[in-house]
């Protein structure tokens, strides 16, 4: 396995709780919680059991994301 990576992770509230999601892993990784971070906590050890489980191959590629980015739009309906 590659050496400690890091990675970007974005965690949405919603009315329920959080959900957090990996961005440059392959597959469906996925964490919730009733809190912020009972929902950071859950989607690391599922990383962890993901690149356990996949080794370097659940990388996406060798292009880390830099950044991420957060836009809001208006469609007409």
């Amino acid at each position: 396995m590659r050496q400690m990576e890091s990675l970007k992770i974005i965690i949405e509230k919603h009315t329920d709780g959080y959900v957090s999601y990996p961005i440059g892993l392959k597959g469906g990784v996925v964490g919730q919680g009733d809190t912020y971070d009972e929902a950071l906590a859950d989607v690391k050890s599922a990383i962890s059991f993901h690149l356990e489980t996949f080794g370097a191959e659940a990388f996406e590629n060798d292009s880390l994301v830099l950044e991420a980015f957060i836009e809001e739009t208006s469609l007409a309906a």
